[in-house]
């Protein structure tokens, strides 16, 4: 008998001839994901992952308790629905309803308050002689009869004994919930245009659960952006690496490039002029780094600069496409999303980056090419791009 996490597997399953490619990028970064918590078996069957200690000392699996901190890890992995902390152990029938009653046993001395439960039961052993139904019916029984202060109650009871046959038997209680997503690594990478604000870390976070690795950019007007404005983004980039793997934040000096904005462009048109330099130099480092897109944190119509006819003016400057997950989304829902993934106490500290140092005060909000023109008529727009992409310093993350 020993302790094993049962990882459940979710979009992977629907792949069809490539399926065994997604799975063994999945098993790839649960390794690396898992490295601190000494040696383990990974191993896939059907729709699972097991994940065991090679050492039976490992006091990661000693108790569910102890294994809070593997499992948390686990559940940021994308590709993984869910995890559960179960017993493994071998034998017949009778050793199933045996270690059955032992767990519950176990399980109601640690919550007493609980009045209620239903068995599932997975049969992953085809040859097994009793199907699921007849397993679980048996194994009711026997914990009515172990504990008579117990009720069945097949719609939200206070317990959902889980039993799974296969090459071994499992017995578990109890799961969390994890990203779903697809496995990073299984799509091309992309540069994240990363802010210190709420929206750009989403973003990051939701092109990453599509299986994209991740590189980000970030531009810095010091010294009208402070140091802890700076030290919020590379925090942030940390916060999404969690869920994408290690990146590379590029920092790229804009202070010069707004300045001769300020004085040679328009003022309501600084913000359209500022974004199509950034995507400009954000696809020359995509390039550079191998990077098969550029993504934002844009959402239509949340400011000026995310009209359609602003999207479109500054689309038209890249070659390279420019993905928007969050261009559909309500703002409260990307708040939401902040939160989960534990970067929204980041994303609020009152540090301003250059996005909100220079905003325009009245921002045209309609922009055609002719404003373009007339906009940047007094720019060299070249030049800009190139002093950009000159001294980017590069932090791995």
């Amino acid at each position: 008998m020993s302790n094993v996490i049962l990882a459940r597997m979710g979009e992977v399953t629907l792949k069809g001839l490539n399926r065994g490619n997604f799975e063994t990028q999945l098993k790839h970064n649960l390794k690396w994901r898992l490295r601190g918590f000494g040696k383990l078996d990974i191993y896939q069957s059907q729709s699972r992952i097991w994940i065991e200690a090679k050492d039976p000392g490992n006091p990661n699996f000693a108790d569910s308790k102890a294994a809070y901190d593997i499992m948390n890890a686990v559940t940021q992995v994308f590709g993984i629905v869910s995890v559960s902390f179960a017993v493994k152990f071998e034998g017949d029938f009778d050793s199933i309803r045996e270690e059955s009653v032992k767990y519950v046993r176990e399980l109601l001395g640690e919550h007493p308050e609980y009045k209620s439960f239903k068995v599932e039961t997975r049969r992953g052993n085809k040859n097994y002689p009793m199907d699921s139904q007849e397993i679980s019916a048996e194994i009711g029984g026997d914990i009515l009869e172990a504990f008579p202060d117990l009720c069945v109650k097949m719609k939200d009871p206070d317990f959902i004994f889980n039993v799974e046959v296969r090459d071994y038997n499992y017995v578990y209680s109890g799961k969390i919930m994890a990203h779903r997503g697809l496995p990073v690594g299984t799509a091309g990478k992309g540069m994240l245009l990363l802010s210190g604000g709420i929206d750009s870390p989403v973003a990051g976070y939701m092109m990453a659960s599509r299986g994209m690795p991740l590189e980000c950019v970030y531009f810095h007007s010091h010294p009208y952006t402070s140091e802890q404005a700076k030290d919020k983004v590379v925090e942030l980039a940390r916060i999404v690496s969690r869920f994408s793997g290690t990146l590379k934040l590029h920092v790229v000096n804009f202070t010069q490039i707004q300045l001769d904005m300020l004085k040679n462009s328009p003022q309501d048109m600084i913000t359209i002029t500022m974004r199509r330099v950034m995507l400009q130099i954000a696809e020359r480092l995509a390039k550079q780094n191998n990077c098969k897109c550029l993504i934002t944190g844009e959402s239509l119509g949340q400011v000026a600069s995310q009209t359609l006819e602003a999207i479109n003016v500054t689309n038209e400057v890249v070659k390279m496409p420019i993905l928007r997950p969050l261009i559909g989304m309500d703002k409260q829902d990307t708040c939401d999303i902040s939160r989960r993934i534990g970067a929204f106490e980041t994303s609020i500290l009152p540090y301003e980056d250059c996005c909100t140092i220079f905003v325009a005060k009245h921002p045209k909000t309609h922009p055609s090419a002719k404003d373009v023109e007339e906009a940047e008529k007094n720019l060299d727009i070249a030049q800009m791009v190139e002093d950009g992409l000159k001294d980017v310093e590069t932090i791995t993350i």
